[in-house]
């Protein structure tokens, strides 16, 4: 044989070498994944043999499986539309599922480990038992307040979010998105018609598919100054004891001045720590920022769950909805050294400090619970077809905790105030004892400031019954108010439907 036929036989078989290892490779570690892959056509038609099982709150229906005629037999439905879509996602049939939908998926499929008797069953009888249930935290009235609250709500904000949860255990009553969207023509069994509602909700310029309760992370404004009260109250001032304030302070290496939002706040030479965070005072609390140390700051931050990767929020200690982690920023000039004008801002939740509606809500419940602070979660209970079994039910435990009681105490003192007396009164419930703390945050130079507030509620026997956080995207002014009022409504709705949680 001359050279040339020599040569291409070689590459031949080293062609037919790479093919068959690909083979094998394909078959060996690849099968699974492309068995049970969501673009699968045979594994489609399969899983919709099987009816899903129902997702429920408070005795509700929120997603649910009617019979169809076509090759697919079962249609997933939700009747609360866009009420629950952050909460639930969707379950499409050509397209990656989300939310509830994605991480409960073995179970209300039917093919969870936990079912295997079902399955034996079926072999025997022929039936096509259908998917478990998975039972929700959520109180519908409060679910109703955050949606209502945030789509009418009275400054045109666009954007936003609202989240609540019952600080005894970490359930939550409400978790809601603005702008949100209709998950039912995503779960179309017309893969066209399902593409073209996806991409569209892609390509929105406000983007409706993200979940900002978990997700989205802003400057929190002046709510972060509980995070730097609890600081001082651990290194020797109390709620009491004067700290420096005034109209007008400039930090060291800084040239611009930290003002407060009007010139009736706290003129003042020295303010006490509960009046400075009754009346929002920048001045007091940039100077207090820079008086701690960044490290003290970052640290008191940390404790409360800021830099947490990782947290989901769905069963406890499970997969779930995934949450961005909530930042301090360094807090540094460009040498490495600390920034004190850096610290003045980052300590009045401005600068780098970056937070998730759900860590705010997550501050506010570690101070209502004496400062233990709850794992949050969504699933309540795992239940089988028939209903007669439960395979899981949430056992509340604690994250961490933040603060000591006596902290916490002295917080809870201060965050009342803010209610009763300043920036907060729009949250009052009657009948109850209501504290919290408003934030407007500058979003950019040519932007209107966000909106926040973080609160809670105890009943008259000082019990904490809710914890809250709403944030207004750039809603200007008035966006804080009106934050406020809205967590009130949300809380006295959770309040009111026990039953949801």
């Amino acid at each position: 044989m001359n050279a040339p036929l020599r040569r291409v036989g070689v590459v031949a078989m080293v062609l037919f070498g790479l093919l068959f290892a690909n083979l094998n490779w394909i078959q060996a570690y690849k099968a699974d994944e492309y068995r049970n892959s969501d673009y699968n056509g045979r594994v489609q038609v399969a899983e919709y043999e099987r009816k899903r099982g129902n997702i429920e709150a408070g005795g509700t229906a929120l997603a649910t499986s009617k019979q169809t005629s076509g090759k697919l037999r079962f249609l997933r439905t939700y009747p609360g539309g866009e009420k629950y879509a952050h909460v639930l996602g969707y379950k499409p049939v050509n397209l990656g599922d989300t939310g509830i939908e994605r991480v409960e998926n073995d179970f209300l499929a039917g093919t969870s480990d936990a079912l295997i008797a079902n399955r034996i069953k079926d072999m025997f009888t022929g039936d096509e038992t259908g998917g478990g249930n998975v039972l929700l935290t959520l109180s519908k009235r409060a679910q109703d307040a955050a949606y209502n609250g945030l789509a009418k709500n009275d400054v045109g904000a666009k954007k936003g979010a609202a989240i609540a949860f019952d600080p005894r255990t970490g359930a939550v009553q409400a978790l809601v998105s603005m702008p949100s969207f209709n998950p039912n023509p995503l779960a179309s069994h017309d893969s066209n018609e399902a593409t073209a509602a996806y991409n569209k909700l892609d390509k929105a310029p406000d983007g409706p598919l993200k979940n900002r309760a978990l997700s989205e992370v802003l400057p929190p404004g002046s709510t972060f100054k509980i995070v730097v009260a609890a600081a001082a109250l651990e290194n020797g001032v109390g709620k009491n004891t004067p700290i420096p304030a005034g109209s007008s302070w400039t930090p060291p290496t800084s040239g611009t001045p930290i003002r407060n939002a009007v010139p009736s706040i706290c003129p003042e030479d020295q303010v006490t720590l509960l009046d400075a965070v009754t009346e929002s005072c920048n001045t007091g609390f940039a100077q207090l920022g820079v008086r701690l140390g960044a490290d003290k700051v970052k640290e008191k931050a940390r404790q409360f769950g800021f830099e947490q990767e990782g947290l989901t929020v769905g069963q406890l200690g499970e997969d779930g909805l995934p949450t961005a982690a909530s930042r301090t920023g360094a807090m540094q000039g460009p040498d490495g050294a600390t920034d004190p004008a850096a610290l003045a801002q980052s300590s009045i939740g401005q600068r780098d400090v970056k937070m998730t509606p759900l860590e705010g809500a997550m501050i506010a419940g570690a101070v209502a619970n004496g400062g233990s602070q709850m794992r949050p979660y969504l699933v309540r209970q795992l239940l089988a077809p028939d209903r007669t079994t439960s395979y899981y039910t949430a056992k509340p435990r604690e994250l961490r905790k933040p603060v000591s009681g006596q902290v916490a105490s002295d917080l809870r003192d201060m965050m009342v105030s803010v209610v009763e007396n300043g920036t907060g009164r729009n949250a009052k419930i009657n009948g109850y004892t209501v504290g919290g703390k408003t934030g407007t945050a500058q979003s950019g130079p040519q932007t209107p400031d966000h909106g926040w507030f973080i609160g809670f509620a105890l009943d008259k026997n000082g019990t904490p019954v809710s914890a809250v956080c709403v944030v207004l995207e750039e809603a200007g002014s008035g966006g804080s108010a009106e934050a406020a009022r809205i967590a009130g409504k949300v809380m006295q709705a959770a309040i009111a439907d026990s039953g949801g949680r």
